[in-house]
This record gives C-alpha cells, sequence and structure tokens, in this order.
C-alpha cells in the first residue's frame, strides 16, 4: 500500500511537483505534466508519451535526451486531459510538430485526439501512436482492441532516438508504428494496487494463484492460475510471446523483464536467466535487454516481458544513447538553445469567452448553479461505492474522476456565474472544466457533452428546453465514445433516459415528474448492464468478471439523473 501521502486526491500533483524539484536541472513543470529544461538547439519532433499516473517511471521519469521531450501526467491510472496535453504540447513544441504516444485506453484516445485536433487549429503539425502490445487482451486478429502495457517503453524509447536523429514527424511516427507492430507484452499479478488513502487493494489474489494478463491501471488478470516456480513462469512467458511472432520478423530481440512495483529486483534475477535461456535456445539473439522497473502500476505485485523484434533501423534507436532521471544509456551531446524562435511557450488553448444573455438566461443560470451543487454532493457521498464497481473489472477510478470532474464544474459555473454568463455558456464552461480537471474517458464524455448541451441551451432563453439539451449532451457522448446500447456503458442508462423525458414532457408532465419517471427508466437500464457483457473501454477484457455487476458509468448517470429530479421537485 502507499504510506506517504497528504491530500490523497492530490497524491499525482503532489509527485510530479516532487520529481521537478528533485530534477529541476533536466526538467521543468508546466501544466499538465512535465517537459525538458532546456530547449533544442534547433527544431526537432518533441516525442510526448502520457498517460495517467501511477506508473513511473513511466512517464515523466522519461524525459530527457534521447528519449522524450515531455509527458503529459494525468490523475491515478486516469487519462490526463485534452487541455493538459496541449498544454505540455505548446511547452515542448520547437518548430517540428509534436507526437502524443500513449497505450490503447478509451480516455487517452479520447482526450490526446482532441488535443490533436486543436493543436492543429493552431498551426502546430501533431500526430499521435497509439501502443498496443498486450498479447492477452485481444487475439491476434484484433490487435487494434489490445492495451499498451511495458511495451510502451520500448516504443517511446525508439521514438525518441529517431527524433533525436533529426527526423521529421511523418518518418518518427512511422517509427514509432513499426516499433508497436513488432512489439509483444505478457504480464501476470500476484498482488492488487492500492490506491493512497484507501484500505484495501483494487483486486486480490487467491492463496496460491496468480493473474495472468494483468493491466497496469490496477485491472486484475484476465483468469487466475496456479502460482508456478520462477521457471516454469519463465517457459509460460517465452511460450505465449513467441506464438506471436509477428511474420517475417528476425532473430534479434530487444527484451524488457519488467516489474509492476512490488516484485523486488532480485526476484526478476532469479526469473531471468530461464527467460534469456530460452530465447537465445529458440534461436534469437538478445539485444541490450533491460530488466528493472520501466511501466509500474503503483504497489502492484507483478512482472511482465516484453519482445520487440528487431531490424537494423529499430535495433539502432533502440541502442541509441538516452539520458534521462530514470532511464539511462550511453552518453549522449546535448545542444541546446535558450529560446529558439519556433518555441511556444505555455500558450493558452482557449478561456471562457462568455456571449451576450439576457437577465432571464442568467436567472436560469443560477438555477443551474444550484443543480451542480446538489449533483456535487450526491456524487461525493457515492464516490467509494461508484469506485468499488469500476473495481471489479476496471481500475477502479470512477467515483475519483467523477468526483473530480462535478468539483471543477461547479467551481467554474460559479465563477461563470458571477462573470454574468448566461444559461448556455455557464454549462458548457462547467462541461470544459469537468473534462480538464477529471481527464479520462468519464471526463471527457461528460465534459463534451455538458458544452453540446449547453450550446443547445443558449444565452436568451428564459426556459431550458430540457429535451433538446439533453439529446444534444445523449449525441455529443454517442458520437465522441461510440457506444451502443448494449455495450454496457453509460449510454446504456442514457438512451432510456432522454427517451423517457422526451416522451413524459409531449403528454404534458410537469417537468419535475418527467425528470422523475426518466430518472426511473435510468436506474432500471443501469440496473440492467450487470446482465451484460462490456463491449468498450478497460472491462472489456476482463469482461467475464464484470457479469453480475452494473456498469459504472451507467449507474453515476442515474444517480445525476435522480438527484436533478428530486431538486425540480423540492424546487415545485
Amino acid at each position: 500500500m502507499t504510506y506517504l501521502y497528504n491530500d490523497p486526491a492530490a497524491f499525482s500533483e503532489d509527485a510530479l511537483a516532487g520529481f521537478c524539484d528533485l530534477h529541476s536541472d533536466t526538467v521543468r513543470q508546466v501544466p499538465g505534466g512535465a517537459v525538458r529544461a532546456a530547449r533544442p538547439e534547433r527544431p526537432k519532433v518533441a516525442v510526448l508519451p502520457g498517460g495517467g499516473s501511477g506508473h513511473y517511471p513511466a512517464f515523466y521519469g522519461l524525459v530527457g535526451p534521447g528519449l522524450a521531450d515531455g509527458a503529459v501526467s494525468g490523475n491515478l491510472f486516469t487519462s490526463p486531459s485534452a487541455q493538459d496535453a496541449c498544454s505540455v504540447a505548446a511547452a515542448a513544441h520547437s518548430g517540428a510538430g509534436v507526437v502524443f504516444t500513449y497505450g490503447n485506453y478509451a480516455g487517452d484516445v479520447m482526450n490526446f485526439g482532441l488535443a490533436t485536433e486543436q493543436l492543429r487549429a493552431r498551426g502546430i503539425r501533431a500526430e499521435s501512436v497509439v501502443v498496443t502490445d498486450d498479447i492477452a487482451s485481444a487475439p491476434a486478429d484484433r490487435v487494434d482492441e489490445r492495451r499498451g502495457i511495458a511495451g510502451d517503453f520500448t516504443v517511446f524509447k525508439i521514438m525518441g532516438a529517431a527524433a533525436e536523429e533529426g527526423l521529421d514527424l511523418d518518418r518518427v511516427v512511422r517509427a514509432g508504428r513499426k516499433a508497436n507492430a513488432a512489439t509483444r507484452t505478457i504480464g501476470t499479478a500476484f498482488a492488487g494496487c492500492t490506491f493512497p488513502g484507501a484500505a484495501d487493494p483494487l483486486f486480490t489474489v487467491p492463496d496460491g494463484h496468480m493473474g495472468l494478463g494483468l493491466g497496469i491501471h490496477g485491472e486484475p488478470g484476465l483468469r487466475d492460475v496456479p502460482r508456478p516456480t520462477a521457471d516454469e513462469l519463465a517457459a509460460e512467458f517465452v511460450r505465449r510471446l513467441l506464438a506471436e511472432k509477428p511474420a517475417g520478423a528476425g532473430d534479434r530481440l530487444a527484451v524488457l523483464l519488467n516489474g509492476l512495483g512490488s516484485v523486488k529486483q532480485e526476484e526478476l534475477f532469479v526469473l531471468w536467466p530461464q527467460v534469456a535461456g530460452l530465447l537465445r535456445a529458440s534461436g534469437h539473439t538478445l539485444v541490450r535487454p533491460e530488466v528493472g522497473e520501466l511501466v509500474t502500476s503503483l504497489d502492484m505485485a507483478g512482472v511482465s516481458l516484453t519482445a520487440t523484434w528487431l531490424d537494423e533501423e529499430l535495433e539502432r534507436w533502440w541502442t541509441a544513447p538516452a539520458s534521462t532521471p530514470a532511464f539511462r544509456r550511453g552518453a549522449l551531446e546535448q545542444r541546446t538553445a535558450a529560446d529558439p524562435e519556433h518555441a511556444v511557450e505555455d500558450e493558452e488553448f482557449g478561456g471562457p469567452r462568455f456571449a451576450a444573455s439576457t437577465a432571464a438566461s442568467r436567472s436560469l443560470a443560477a438555477d443551474l448553479v444550484t443543480g451542480i451543487e446538489s449533483v456535487r454532493k450526491a456524487l461525493v457521498a457515492a464516490e467509494d461505492r461508484l469506485g468499488a464497481i469500476d473495481a471489479v473489472a476496471g481500475d477502479g477510478d470512477h467515483g475519483r474522476g467523477m468526483v473530480r470532474g462535478i468539483e471543477a464544474a461547479n467551481a467554474a459555473a460559479e465563477a461563470a456565474l458571477r462573470a454574468g454568463a448566461g444559461a448556455g455558456d455557464l454549462l458548457a464552461t462547467a462541461g470544459d472544466a469537468w473534462a480538464d480537471r477529471a481527464g479520462g474517458t468519464s471526463g471527457v464524455l461528460w465534459g463534451a457533452g455538458l458544452r453540446a448541451a449547453g450550446e443547445t441551451l443558449g444565452n436568451t432563453s428564459a426556459e431550458a428546453d430540457t429535451a433538446g439539451a439533453l439529446d444534444a449532451f445523449a449525441e455529443r457522448i454517442a458520437a465522441l465514445g461510440g457506444a451502443r446500447i448494449g455495450d454496457k456503458t453509460l449510454v446504456d442508462a442514457l438512451e432510456p433516459l432522454r427517451t423517457r423525458l422526451r416522451g413524459s414532457l409531449a403528454e404534458g408532465r410537469p417537468a419535475a415528474l418527467a425528470w422523475a419517471e426518466a430518472a426511473h427508466a435510468a436506474q432500471t437500464a443501469a440496473d440492467a448492464t450487470a446482465e451484460l457483457l462490456p463491449r468498450k473501454g478497460r472491462a472489456r477484457p476482463l469482461a467475464e468478471r464484470s457479469l453480475g455487476t452494473p456498469d459504472a458509468g451507467a449507474v453515476s448517470l442515474a444517480l445525476i439523473a435522480h438527484t436533478v429530479a428530486v431538486r425540480l421537485q423540492e424546487e415545485e
């Protein structure tokens, strides 16, 4: 467990601040993460790995010459927001473009995708490389559904070296995708990790067993099997990786034996000889293998084995020098400049700009602030319950993420009201704050949905077009997340909510009664998700485990709908 913290909710921010202070000669903290303290002498592609915190030395421990130019850091196991990604990119950009690289998780894909769009709109070339190395999370014919785990490091290292050579953005992206296509990882967990301040780990493993096929966000293994000896585990790992050897691959391998947080270095050394011997016996030559902790999961007791099949250029980049706080290889001459003309220093990406509004709309905005505060109280009270539901087949962060989101939205809404915003601008501003603070999949969905609802609501009407705003909210979420009824997501509760609300209003029911009926429909649908197998998100690889447990996103949406209904009834 984690013993040292102040406010558990601020653990990630506190850790990042401490890291940047300790290594202030080589890195500097910026909103959303960290970048190199010194800028390159001439424009070069900025390689920016990122994702949730809890994986040190990934991601900010890898910032330095020969590897990353910056790192985007979210809350524990939670995708950083698009705003954070833009902030880090603006600070790291030196004129040759930026490339985000991250594991294949829905929240990361959404947030970094939005950041890429925003950067391009500002005239900064931006691309993404998604890592999909986890062979346990999807079969070989569905590689694009696989998670990114410890293979992240190999891809980051190769991309960083390619950028350091001076390759342009397209060729750095090609190098990263080529490395990803050649990389495979298998992992196992002996015990789950524990969030700061939590009494229990996110999952447990039966005595004498291990969870084969773990994720790095606190997800349990895909199945529990009897715990083997070190040699038996090595044989199982190697067998599974060799069975996934890419077609046409050669016989030279980059290998990473990675500890997840609580497996000691000596234990990895015990495992290594059998791993190395079996790989060599299969006809492979090991090239600069690494044994240690490079992609962790807080204090998880686990280990993973990564193999990357190398050709001539991949090997050149894999063996190239690098110098970061957490990883060093060889000697690298660092050529820097104090202030290149292409730098974009901590550029602001957007900000609240309120349109003219009517007094009636501002009055409606005041009602919205009261409602948002009611939702905040309800989510705070439900935080632990939502986290426990999410931990069954996910990473257990849904409750914390929803609380972070609603608290940010509440503060932003209050500030917008004081600044004279109308109802539409207030709701859109609250959504932006939710997405920025919460990060993750739920953060970007709720943020985008609230913005769409606010844009539909506008700043002139005295009456809220509730059904229209809810339609816009649902349509934006469906378009962004791609989920449908039956996928075991919040959409399973959202669609019945808006359908029943529109129907009740059309039948002439008062708003409070219409919302009560719609909230009941949402709750019934949320409960029914317990019988579904997830087809989206982090829970998908652990589909069988989630059977019998409702979807956390659907439950939280139903809770919010119920809170709104109660609030309207109190007003009437």
